[in-house]
């Protein structure tokens, strides 16, 4: 080799490949199998009862709720929605299982078949991740370990929690795809208002299939699970990490085997996890018949569907006819597009709407450090401001002062130009 000549690194030789599991808990009052309310954090196993702890004799009644939350996922997602699904135990040997098998729609899901658009690749076609199930489930109890003295306790108010598992097929490249996939999805949850969609706050639970293929191949290579990631950085993270560790292996001529791993995300490495005895499905749940949607229902929950992220920032681009950047910035959570959707009607001028709530309002919360649910100026307010501004009773720098003050006070408008100084300090004056 020259000394011009720069040999390639293992990963530069190899196509990362990337499918995803994603586990996300429902918002619904009560568990998927009994009355028990969701509220995990409430003093340890208070929210429990004999379904929750699996004791002989408890009978499981499924959550209607549950099935309409996850059906609105799957539909969201342009999944199949399956008329007919079915419950399997599988054999579950963990902790926080206390029934020893955990249910499954594994052979017969609710849903299959859906897409999700993450970008675009070029020159500009889609990019898309396909779904390959929509599941519904439970959650496990929640293991706490004592550090003084190295036991570990179970608190079962988590345990039968309504959760969808979310399976993609492998088709992301890069572990920024799989970032972006995360952040598409947790803007159409929120959409859809079916999940607390903060993976910091124990929402979005992620499981990465990670595995390296020469370009060009087609076929795919034995593949490591890395389990329970709760952050996009870490999802990120874990897919280099393992991406690198099979290009290391693949270059050197070793066998990769399929295997299972456990990420430290504060040291940055994974730790194999002993493989298990192959899991086995026990079939069918003697307890809980096969979930059997209605046609009309399933077609009634279709109508009902609530407007998606990409649908609403369509809209907007042809019906307020405003900047892709401005759009992307005012669909970026529901709250933000309600918020000026309220006053451009209001208001009657979407441009300046727009120019505002992404200017000022966005400012403001950032420095009030406050979520706009609780912000102090209502979108009625705004475009009441925003009409005097219009109409020339107020100087854009006045307008400015006014709102900051309604910012801070909750006041409207006219009550600020009512005060005994008549008007703000910059306000406009005669001459």
């Amino acid at each position: 080799m020259s000394a011009t000549e720069v040999e390639p690194r293992p990963e530069e030789e190899f196509e990362l490949v990337v499918g995803l599991e994603i586990r996300v808990p429902l918002r619904t009052r009560s568990k998927l199998f009994c009355g028990c309310a969701t509220r995990a954090a409430d003093p340890p196993n208070v929210n429990a009862c004999p379904i929750c702890l699996a004791l002989p004799g408890a009978l499981p009644v499924l959550n209607l709720h549950a099935v309409e939350l996850a059906v609105r996922t799957a539909l969201g997602l342009d999944c199949v929605v399956h008329p007919v699904s079915v419950y399997e135990r599988i054999r579950c040997d963990a902790p926080d299982e206390p029934k020893g098998y955990s249910l499954v729609q594994r052979s017969r899901p609710l849903a299959s078949g859906g897409r999700l658009q993450i970008g675009r690749r070029e020159p500009g076609t889609p990019l898309e991740v396909r779904i390959a199930a929509v599941r519904l489930g439970e959650e496990g109890a929640t293991v706490r370990h004592l550090r003084r003295d190295h036991t570990a306790l179970l608190d079962f108010n988590r345990a039968g929690h309504p959760s969808v598992q979310l399976v993609t097929e492998p088709d992301m490249r890069s572990g920024a795809e799989a970032v972006a996939f995360l952040h598409v999805l947790r803007q159409l949850l929120a959409y859809l208002n079916v999940s607390e969609t903060a993976m910091d706050r124990g929402g979005i639970r992620v499981n990465a299939h990670v595995s390296a293929r020469g370009f060009g191949e087609t076929a795919l290579r034995p593949k490591s699970r890395v389990l329970e990631l709760r952050s996009a950085g870490a999802v990120a993270r874990a897919i280099s990490w393992t991406f690198s560790r099979h290009t290391s292996l693949h270059a050197s001529g070793a066998r990769v085997e399929h295997e299972t791993l456990r990420w430290d995300d504060v040291r940055g490495v994974g730790t194999v996890v002993p493989a298990r005895d192959e899991v086995r499905a026990f079939g069918p749940d003697p307890d809980l018949p096969p979930l059997v949607l209605d046609s009309d229902w399933l077609d009634r929950m279709h109508r009902d569907l609530p407007e998606r992220p990409a649908e609403r920032r369509h809209r907007f681009l042809t019906e307020y006819r405003l900047a892709e950047r401005e759009v992307e910035v005012l669909t970026a959570s529901p709250g933000r597009a309600d918020y000026f959707e309220g006053v451009a009607r209001r208001h009657g001028d979407a441009p300046t709407a727009a120019r505002w709530v992404t200017g000022e309002v966005l400012t403001a919360l950032r420095r009030e450090r406050t979520p706009l649910g609780r912000f102090r100026v209502r979108p009625a307010d705004l475009a009441t401001l925003l009409n005097l501004l219009r109409d020339g009773v107020l100087s854009d720098e006045s307008a400015r002062e006014v709102f900051r003050i309604m910012a801070r006070t909750g006041q409207r408008p006219e009550q600020i130009l009512e005060r005994p100084s008549a008007s703000p300090p910059d306000a406009p004056r005669d001459g």
